[in-house]
């Protein structure tokens, strides 16, 4: 269904997302039926968002912790870190921060989607879209979508790492007697004691209060140098690996067909994971700038070049690599599932439906 040529007389198909190729004025009803539109995007853009989320946050934010992790490891690993926070913190404290996701998710989605759409229609020129086309289109989707993404990553992070720095402060407290083992449950109330942790509403408003709304925009720059990169790589890679699946009728007879549901979802499973692998390292920078509590002996940084040079020093070329498979089995599957919504056009039968 993704768009590679647009009926430059049909300008509401255009304003719209049109979805169908091959658009031309004979055929501006049929087009009308098949179209992505605004809506459509949203609703798309929410249950692949929702069902994606749910499946893949605790990894999520075990990759945030690991990323986070300066000094004293409290955490080896993804399996130990899950294993640790269901000890502690229950079965929901992996899914701290998801609420925040889960609210902003959808117009990140939809964004970031229906941008390539429209960058990819307008690149496209007699129905050809070439290589340097796809990457701008990406390009152009990575920089919209940064509009939501950042201040719905500096939240979730925070309310992520939370957990990570109560475990750290306990198994760090010196005690007066030997234990059998360090315990990772949370001290009782003391002076040294940190305060309960926070919710996103009272982040955001500190936030605001201290910074202004700039303040939600902390990392924008990492956040931008993290989100182009990848839907530079990972919206052509998607689209040259679909169109190998690419096996259904098309509209009005088109050369370019529709690929299924399994295919579409395995393209965006292997995208995602390549484009994740390979923007960790600014994955890394984007998340220890964002992260406004540290522990204790962790660096704050002043910026992205601060950012690097201090890791570098401290901890190597391979702490830029923390969470690389924790991103990747997070993002290979979110970006799955959204592919596979968008060409179901679940969000168009929807509309059908109340329609």
């Amino acid at each position: 269904m993704s768009c590679l040529r647009v009926c430059l007389l049909c300008v509401t198909h255009y304003l719209m997302g049109c979805a169908c190729s091959y658009v031309c004025v004979g055929v501006c009803m049929r087009v009308c039926a098949v179209s992505f539109s605004l809506p459509a995007k949203l609703i798309n853009g929410g249950v692949a968002g929702f069902v994606g989320v749910t499946c893949v946050f605790p990894i999520d934010l075990a990759k945030t912790r690991l990323q986070n992790q300066q000094g004293p490891r409290v955490y080896s690993g993804l399996l130990d870190c899950l294993v640790k926070t269901v000890r502690t913190e229950g079965y929901f404290g992996m899914y701290r921060g998801a609420a925040v996701n889960l609210t902003l998710v959808t117009p990140e989605k939809a964004i970031k989607l229906a941008a390539n759409d429209i960058f990819r229609q307008k690149l496209s020129k007699d129905g050809k879209l070439p290589l340097w086309g796809e990457i701008l289109a990406g390009c152009g989707a990575g920089t919209c979508q940064v509009v939501v993404t950042t201040p719905m990553e500096m939240l979730k992070i925070q309310l992520q790492d939370a957990g990570r720095l109560v475990a750290q402060k306990s198994t760090t407290t010196p005690t007066a007697t030997p234990q059998p083992a360090p315990s990772l449950v949370a001290p009782k109330a003391s002076h040294n004691t940190p305060r309960a942790r926070p919710s996103a509403t009272s982040i955001t408003m500190e936030l605001v209060r201290t910074r202004g709304f700039a303040g939600l925009y902390r990392g924008a720059g990492a956040t931008l140098l993290r989100d182009i990169p990848f839907s530079m790589i990972y919206f052509p890679l998607f689209a040259n690996l679909n169109t190998l699946g690419q096996t259904d009728p098309g509209c009005h007879g088109d050369k370019l067909k529709r690929a299924p549901f399994l295919h579409s979802f395995m393209a965006g499973c292997v995208a995602g994971s390549v484009a994740a692998v390979a923007v960790t390292p600014l994955d890394v920078i984007k998340t220890r700038l964002q992260t406004l509590q540290k522990g204790e002996g962790e660096d704050s940084y002043r910026g992205i070049v601060d950012c690097i040079r201090r890791v570098l020093a401290r901890e190597g070329p391979t702490a830029f690599l923390k969470g690389a498979t924790c991103r990747a089995l997070v993002i290979a599957p979110l970006f799955g599932i959204a592919q596979g919504v968008y060409f179901l056009g679940v969000g168009e039968q929807v509309i059908g439906l109340m329609g």
